[in-house]
């Protein structure tokens, strides 16, 4: 069955499909599906999902130091993997950004157990991840989903731009690992207001280098 674009912004001609997704794509400040591109260009869903399909392949085999991927549920450009270093080194200027082994040991947490709230991710953890939770929001890779109903913890989930920045378009692609956490049934006693739970400080009073990862 042939997919229909919703209602159409403009009438671009079949000759210029490709030069209009590729102009379209590179303004593009987010994922964008196929769908929301076939309103935007005025060509059939099922053109412009075959066009973006031989648009990838067409940069894959130039060899291009950019390529298209469809990631987070939508198509989007990015820089080839292998080049990654070469643009680090531009924007940061040396600087490193990258998460803590702490901030990625509680991004595992949260992925594969959420709704999660930061008592329960401290009780699978073994630390306060107050700090580290902050940190990871403030990235936009996790937010709050809500409250738990019994008690009143806020809970947390991944973002679309943590699936996005993995390179996977659903949480069913993480690898099985899972079941190498600990049960939270048996974390239940735990679950508490989380301004109850405990911060971990230096001897000098501070927080410690965790909770600022």
């Amino acid at each position: 069955m042939t997919e229909e674009a919703p209602d159409t912004l403009v009438d671009v001609p079949r000759a210029e499909l490709r030069p209009a997704l590729e102009a379209i794509l590179m303004v593009a400040d987010q994922p964008l599906d196929h769908l929301t591109l076939a309103s935007a260009v005025g060509h059939p869903a099922d053109d412009v999902r075959e066009a973006l399909g031989a648009l990838a392949r067409e940069y894959d085999e130039q060899g291009r130091g950019f390529e298209l991927r469809n990631v987070a549920g939508g198509w989007r450009y990015y820089t080839r993997e292998e080049l990654a270093p070469v643009v680090e080194a531009f924007v940061l200027d040396g600087q490193q950004a990258r998460l803590t082994q702490a901030a990625l040991e509680t991004l595992a947490v949260v992925a594969y157990k959420q709704p999660v709230s930061r008592a329960r991710v401290s009780a699978i953890r073994g630390v306060n991840v107050d700090g580290v939770m902050r940190t990871l929001v403030s990235r936009g890779l996790i937010e709050e989903a809500g409250v738990d109903a019994h008690s009143n913890a806020t809970l947390y989930r991944t973002t679309s731009y943590f699936l996005e920045r993995i390179g996977i378009t659903s949480l069913a692609e993480l690898p099985e690992l899972a079941p190498l956490m600990p049960d939270l049934e048996e974390l239940d006693d735990l679950d508490q207001p989380e301004e109850l739970v405990p911060m971990e400080e230096t001897a000098a009073g501070q927080p410690s280098a965790e909770q600022s990862a």
